[in-house]
């Protein structure tokens, strides 16, 4: 009935503009919350987990920047070159008189005529003198020359990956490391929960303390005010006027610094929340109920369940992403094909170009030998992967061991709860015994006094036991991943 009706006084002050801790929306004015939309309104404006998402955003484009590898890749380049009128001489002559010795044209006589039968020395003469004098004049044509002017060319280029084991492994590695810093996100969010219901739970327990000094405070003002009427009728001494005076004044003493940190308490919860120091906070839980609703000995019976653990999820996380290294050291024995394609547009040419206008062509890469180098590296991967997996058992023996230890904590601290609240009830009890008796003079201001401080030690305990309480059930919560 109590949260129906926080639920409707909610909505009506968000109508009305008062409450503005609503999505989407930036703190001004006064602000009023009660734990749950402090929690949401931390997981909307606190500073730490803007980066936490940003490195979410970031790890979006690196998959998209894997993929990409292996899609068609178009380049385009543009250039120009200069020769400065270079001049390119080629000929396709003899080069030259051939020198001849008379020995050697003797010899040369004397196998023509034995391979010919019946020719002549004259016969010879005019054949082989007319073919030799024909070369000769072709020797002596001048060679050949080509100026090279200026050139221009606009390339543009396609390529496209057909085969690649490592990009394959690649992309299923980009997305388990999406996965990590989604887990990452979470680990954090569960963190900023946390320390905003801790600060929400501190300023709480410390606003609970105040009230009961300033209610003992005032019933001890009108106790000193009545000693001090029966010391004016002569019915009490000076002494007994000092000694609550004395008590009073330490109480003021005691109220004015949990004043102060109660103010501390809101400025570490508004740095939580992301708030500006000047900007009012109004929490609308009250301790005792809220400690009442959060029925903390359930936590005792609920089953801790590993995989719901969001340490024990990134480490999982870690552990695949390890396997993926291992498959992506092994894909580097294999081949990598690729496809390409290239036009060149002329826009200057010289005379002599021999560019095509058109290329196309496969490029295969086979890895051959490498010294070791590729095993080693598949060795250390396959080792990575394997310490990953001992650190795995290892967490997950330490995460059922915080699972009883937390459960202990929360058993001890509730039994010393009841046994503090049993306490705050004598003392309470003492104490308007003791004031009682005081007024009718059959005990000291001192007895009083120490009454007194007996019944704040009390209170105190049982302050702080709450707060054990509520500490020990946040660990347990944040453990399993309820918060």
């Amino acid at each position: 009935m109590k949260n129906r009706m926080s639920k409707t006084i909610f909505t009506i002050l968000l109508a009305m503009g008062i409450l503005l801790p609503g999505i989407g929306q930036e703190p001004a004015g006064e602000l009023v919350l009660d734990l749950q939309g402090a929690v949401n309104y931390a997981l909307e404006y606190n500073k730490a987990l803007k980066n936490s998402r940003l490195e979410v955003d970031r790890s979006d484009a690196s998959i998209w920047e894997a993929i990409s590898q292996g899609l068609p890749q178009v380049d385009g380049a543009m250039d120009f070159m200069s020769y400065f009128n270079y001049e390119l001489e080629f000929s396709f002559g003899g080069g030259g008189f051939p020198d001849f010795s008379d020995e050697q044209l003797l010899q040369a006589l004397d196998q023509t005529m034995s391979a010919f039968p019946g020719t002549t020395p004259t016969d010879i003469y005019r054949h082989t003198a007319g073919n030799y004098y024909d070369g000769v004049l072709q020797s002596m044509v001048p060679p050949s020359t080509i100026v090279l002017g200026n050139s221009s060319s606009a390339k543009l280029q396609l390529s496209q990956l057909i085969f690649s084991g490592q990009y394959i492994a690649g992309i299923q590695t980009a997305k388990l490391a999406k996965k990590i810093s989604e887990q990452n996100l979470e680990y954090n969010e569960l963190n900023t929960k946390e320390t905003v219901i801790t600060s929400y739970y501190l300023v709480l327990i410390t606003e609970e303390s105040l009230a009961i000094v300033e209610q003992n405070l005032a019933n001890l003002k009108e106790t000193l005010t009545q000693t001090e009427n029966m010391f004016n009728a002569g019915m009490a001494e000076q002494t007994d006027v000092d000694q609550i005076s004395i008590t009073v004044n330490q109480l003021r003493n005691s109220k004015t610094a949990l004043e102060r940190n109660v103010e501390l308490n809101y400025n570490l919860l508004r740095f939580q929340l992301g708030l500006e120091p000047d900007i009012g906070l109004t929490l609308t839980d009250d301790l005792r109920s809220l400690f009442i609703e959060l029925q903390p000995e359930t936590a005792l019976t609920i089953p801790f369940l590993l995989d719901n653990n969001v340490t024990y999820q990134i480490m999982q996380s870690q552990e695949e992403i390890n396997k993926k290294l291992v498959d992506l050291e092994k894909w580097n024995y294999a081949p990598t094909l690729a496809g390409f394609y290239n036009y060149n547009a002329k826009i200057l040419t010289t005379d002599f170009d021999m560019n095509p206008n058109h290329l196309a062509g496969l490029s295969l890469a086979v890895p051959i030998f490498s010294s070791g180098m590729r095993k080693a590296r598949v060795d250390q991967a396959k080792i990575d992967y394997s310490m990953a997996q001992t650190n795995r058992s290892i967490l997950e023996d330490q995460l059922l061991l915080q699972d009883k230890q937390y459960k202990y904590n929360l058993q001890t601290s509730l039994d010393n709860l009841y046994t503090q609240k049993e306490n705050v009830e004598v003392a309470q009890r003492v104490f308007d015994s003791y004031q009682r008796k005081f007024e009718q003079g059959m005990v000291t201001s001192l007895d009083l006094t120490q009454a007194n401080g007996n019944y704040l030690d009390a209170e105190s305990n049982y302050i702080n036991a709450i707060m054990e309480v509520l500490n020990a059930r946040l660990q347990l919560d944040k453990l399993m991943n309820t918060l």
